[in-house]
């Protein structure tokens, strides 16, 4: 016979069939692991796993809402307790304002007008530095300017008639508030003073801005309402 099926040798053959069964199992251990290794799944791990995504929620801006035209409530400003300007000069013994001590605002009654609706327009002014001072806050020293954009359409002192000169105490930490004129919402211009008519400015939603300037001092912000 053969010497595979009949191994020769010193020892038994129980001992050289055992050596071929361990080299015959590491051979088919080598040959599973080489195969595993060539048909093993070849897959991106980062593509199998699921990958988070972010998705963005759209976020409302907050929107103001207007009050229905025509019925919007006063604006509230701290005029609410302010008293009225003096209409006559003071008498008293004081330093003129410095405009640092001198800060003014711009007010109109509404923030909304509907189309029969005309504007009142005023301002307040404190004196916020620490002693009393005497300030000029005559029609002579007012200057009310309405813009819509980088337009001017409107100044108190195109049409002015009589212009008077008004100097009073201010006290300080005090607030003090003007009496409101009313814009006809024409466009003003000095060449149009007699004029029986004035065009209309804008309106249809359109907005504008008053700034107000007192002897020198300029409202610090402009005061923005709409025209429908």
């Amino acid at each position: 016979m053969s010497s595979l099926k009949h191994p020769v040798g010193p020892q038994s053959s129980r001992v050289y069939w055992r050596r071929r069964l361990v080299v015959g199992l590491a051979l088919l251990a080598i040959v599973v692991v080489i195969l595993l290794i060539v048909f093993a799944p070849r897959g991106n791990s980062d593509a199998s796993a699921p990958v988070a995504t972010h998705t963005s929620v759209p976020t409302k801006t907050p929107t103001h809402a207007s009050a229905p035209v025509g019925t919007a409530t006063p604006v509230t400003t701290q005029t609410a307790t302010a008293k009225p300007l003096p209409t006559t000069k003071t008498t008293a013994a004081a330093k003129t304002c410095k405009n640092s001590d001198v800060d003014v605002e711009a007010i109109t009654d509404n923030d909304n007008y509907a189309a029969a609706q005309q504007p009142k327009l005023s301002f307040s002014i404190t004196n916020t530095g620490t002693a009393a001072c005497t300030f000029d806050v005559g029609t002579a020293k007012q200057v009310f300017t309405i813009t819509s954009g980088t337009e001017v359409y409107w100044k108190s002192t195109d049409c002015q008639v009589k212009p008077a000169s008004t100097v009073i105490l201010l006290e300080p930490g005090k607030t003090l508030a003007s009496a409101p004129i009313t814009w006809d919402r024409t466009r003003s211009d000095p060449s149009t003073c007699n004029a029986k008519t004035r065009p209309a400015v804008p309106a249809g939603g359109a907005s504008y801005h008053l700034q107000v300037t007192v002897n020198g001092v300029v409202s610090s912000g402009t005061k923005q309402f709409l025209l429908y």
